[in-house]
């Protein structure tokens, strides 16, 4: 038997299916010269097209083969996935009273249908998806017997998508899996940076984003994070010579002692371990690092290289450190300049609060970015295209502001996630409107900082 032939035609991402038939049906046969196909056959690794670039072999992983593994010869000594919490609706709110009333109607309903199946009068949960999500971990808890009570310590903060804050509840019995997350964020007020990538097998291209607070999964697509510390209990362990030790907890490193020691014989005795992890986020923002493996970026985690030139990690380094002031501090940023309100220059003075509540942000038609139409009252206009250009998880930043800050309820539960609650409950009914601006500013700066990245030889 003679081996099959295998060939293939790249006719171009962002088509219908509609538009890819009529390709084919234009061309009248898959043989057909107009078609252009060309024979391929699988690399190494099996890919047969999109192949990987055999120059990412060679560079340092990101994530350790053994989490916690202090002679790991990567950049990290673990990483975590985002929450996954199977149940986002009940678990996440903008606003914290309503998040805590439906944390304990759910777990009323739990332990309700537990203590039923424990008498006898039922002999499986009756779901109702008004009072619950039932998912297998809540499933495997009934089998266990295992009763829920409220976990005041739970209620956090997250980053639920990129510059979206929400109210969430972090307690294992309402959450799916947290992973590694208790170790980074065992408690409010443990502080703690991730570097959050795109996963494995995203269809989204490659991304990364920081956090200083609990991420979801879907921060980016599938999150993979990686810690500046993680935490350890005080009692389980001694700590050393030159670990912090916070209260009950012990805070150790998440850079590895590896990439320390090959940092400083390259760079010099000066590098520091968070000159490393911001050398990481300003190396995963280069565009030309981005398109010469975004094979590689989909089937893997990132792999870095220490670049040649000291000057060049230098630049990396503080460029990384620009990006996460700017990424984490955005609420804070200064209004655009040049952007109007109501055709008027953005002035301090507050709009009164009738004015600020907002159902759903909108483009005055499609491809008119330039305006936004944020309710009945206001209207941001002038907005420079160069700001769309900052993309993050498939979207301009803008864009998930636009998206996500607008009143939603959830089908199955009939919850109702307002975005205006977060600026009530925060004593600062202009906080949406502040946010969207911010991240207007945010925008423009990420371009501008990216554009002055060192350019490197990646082949």
């Amino acid at each position: 038997m003679n081996k099959a032939e295998v060939f293939y035609k790249d006719i171009g991402d962002y088509l219908s299916r509609e538009e890819k038939l009529k390709i084919v049906k234009d061309a009248k046969s898959i043989i057909s010269p107009a078609l252009q196909m060309t024979q391929i056959k699988p690399n190494e690794h099996g890919d047969w097209i999109s192949m990987r670039n055999s120059k990412f072999d060679e560079f340092i992983p990101l994530e350790p083969v053994y989490k916690f593994d202090n002679r790991t010869q990567s950049f990290f000594t673990l990483y975590s996935l985002g929450t996954a919490t199977n149940r986002d609706a009940w678990v996440y709110n903008f606003s914290g009273a309503e998040l805590r009333k439906n944390i304990k109607k759910t777990i009323a309903h739990y332990n309700e249908q537990l203590a039923l199946l424990a008498s006898g009068k039922i002999k499986e949960p009756i779901y109702d998806s008004t009072k619950g999500s039932w998912t297998r971990d809540w499933l495997n808890h009934i089998k266990r017997n295992v009763e829920f009570s409220e976990n005041n310590a739970e209620y956090r903060f997250s980053l639920y998508r990129p510059f979206v804050k929400m109210n969430t509840y972090f307690d294992d019995d309402l959450n799916q899996e947290r992973y590694q997350l208790p170790k980074l964020f065992p408690e409010n007020d443990k502080d703690n940076l991730l570097i959050c990538v795109t996963g494995i097998g995203s269809t989204k291209p490659f991304c990364t984003f920081i956090s200083d607070i609990i991420p979801c999964l879907d921060l980016v697509d599938k999150s993979q994070c990686f810690p500046l510390y993680w935490y350890e209990k005080k009692e389980k362990v001694q700590a050393g010579l030159f670990e912090k030790t916070e209260d009950e907890y012990i805070r150790r490193d998440g850079i590895s002692n590896f990439i320390l020691e090959q940092a400083n014989t390259r760079y010099g005795p000066k590098v520091t371990k968070q000159d490393i992890f911001y050398y990481v986020y300003g190396i995963l923002h280069s565009p030309d690092y981005r398109k010469t493996f975004a094979n590689d970026l989909k089937k893997m985690l990132p792999r870095l290289p220490l670049v040649e030139r000291a000057a060049d990690f230098w630049a990396f380094s503080k460029a990384g450190r620009n990006l996460a002031e700017v990424h984490l501090g955005y609420e804070e940023q200064e209004p655009p300049k040049g952007v109007l309100i109501n055709g008027k220059p953005v002035s301090r003075t507050p709009f009164p609060a009738s004015q600020l509540e907002v159902n759903k942000m909108a483009f005055p038609a499609k491809g008119q970015k330039g305006t936004i139409v944020y309710n009945s009252y206001l209207t941001i206009s002038n907005i420079p295209p160069k700001a769309y250009e900052y993309v993050v998880n498939g979207k301009s930043a803008i864009e998930w502001v636009m998206e996500r800050y607008a009143v939603a309820t959830h089908k199955e539960s009939g919850i109702r996630n307002d975005p205006n609650d977060w600026a009530k409950e925060h004593g600062n009914p202009q906080y949406i409107l502040d946010l969207l601006l911010s991240v207007i500013s945010v925008s423009m700066k990420t371009v501008e900082i990216v554009a002055g990245l060192p350019k490197v030889e990646w082949e």
